[in-house]
């Protein structure tokens, strides 16, 4: 707009893949030679993620070639590296939704002006470089900057589509780089252990599912990996062994009513059964079963492995392994007879 002749507009309206229409406040507007920029402070809502205050902006000209518009990505925004993305190695990290979203705003402009000028878009995110070592980007194959991800223009409260989003894209990168199997962690802490158990594995084999279990198994069966292995802490163990799709800590008090209730039928200990049903915390109840009860470790790890089953539908073999707190590996499902 302000490069067809409009002065700095103090905000837009930019219709949505949904049919909806977002108004984005101007942050700033300059003219640049043959060009014009204008930035935007990103507003990541109720759920901020490490974008949130983010300044990002376009740098907007002319082409001659009527109707001709050019997407490229300027300091900051990332080049996709590695194949398994929705953009091929070689072009800069934005996603095809919000490149049709340019697209259209830039072909609803020219339109509101009566012009037919090819048009080329420099996206840019100042500091992009420095909040992208923040993020996974770099295990993705997205590299120098943040990604500009996507689909409809809108992100969901709590993150979960851009968390769903992420899980997914590491599984695709996984199988396009060839891994057979995956090692699901549940975040940096679990990842760092697996990683040193699993030495040969490469690093797009590692990926971090968060709570999102049901999810990740579905996307193990969808991508045809014929092993998966879940590395945990003894917390989450529980919720996947108790076929939880979401493991949020909120149903920890029935979490452990479940496992006093294992315990009891494995050791036949009434008192050790009473002691973890009034377990605070699942590191509490795991010091009670830990290393002396090796059999109510195995009986969680033979649920979680049944969970997993269930969400993939049997598409890969599964192997639990569950961390003590220092990073140790408490239980293996496979070699476990030896272990009992």
């Amino acid at each position: 707009m302000h490069l067809l002749g409009q002065e700095k507009p103090k905000q837009v309206d930019v219709d949505l893949l949904t049919g909806e229409t977002l108004t984005i406040v101007v942050d700033s507007v300059a003219r640049d030679g043959a060009a014009s920029i204008a930035t935007v402070i990103k507003d990541a809502g109720d759920d901020p993620d490490i974008t949130h205050k983010a300044r990002i902006g376009a740098r907007v000209s002319l082409l001659p070639e009527p109707g001709l518009v050019i997407i490229n990505g300027g300091k900051g925004v990332g080049m996709v590296t590695k194949p398994g993305l929705e953009i091929p190695p070689g072009e800069p990290a934005i996603n095809l939704g919000p490149r049709k979203m340019i697209r259209q705003s830039v072909e609803q402009v020219l339109e509101a002006h009566d012009r037919r000028d090819g048009v080329h878009v420099e996206i840019f995110v100042e500091d992009g470089e420095i909040l992208a070592q923040k993020t996974l980007n770099h295990r993705l194959g997205i590299e120098g900057g943040l990604s500009i991800l996507g689909t409809t223009g809108l992100v969901k409260p709590l993150s979960h589509e851009a968390y769903t989003a992420t899980i997914a894209s590491a599984m695709s990168v996984a199988r396009a780089c060839g891994a057979r199997h995956v090692a699901l962690t549940t975040g940096r802490r679990t990842e760092k252990h697996a990683q040193a158990f699993f030495m040969e594995l490469p690093e797009e084999a590692f990926i971090q599912i968060g709570d999102f279990f049901q999810m990740s198994m579905e996307c193990v069966a969808e991508n045809g990996f014929p092993r998966a292995t879940l590395a945990v802490f003894f917390g989450k163990a529980l919720k996947m062994a108790r076929g939880f799709p979401h493991t949020h800590a909120a149903k920890s008090s029935l979490t452990m009513d479940w496992l006093a209730d294992l315990a009891r039928e494995i050791s036949m200990d009434e008192s050790l059964a009473e002691e973890i049903s009034q377990a605070n915390t699942a590191r509490q109840a795991f010091g009670m079963v830990y290393p002396d009860c090796p059999a109510v470790l195995a009986r969680v790890a033979d649920f979680m492995i049944q969970s997993a089953q269930n969400f993939c539908h049997g598409a890969a073999h599964i192997r639990a392994i569950i961390f003590d707190f220092d990073g140790n590996v408490a239980f293996d499902s496979e070699g476990q007879e030896e272990r009992l």
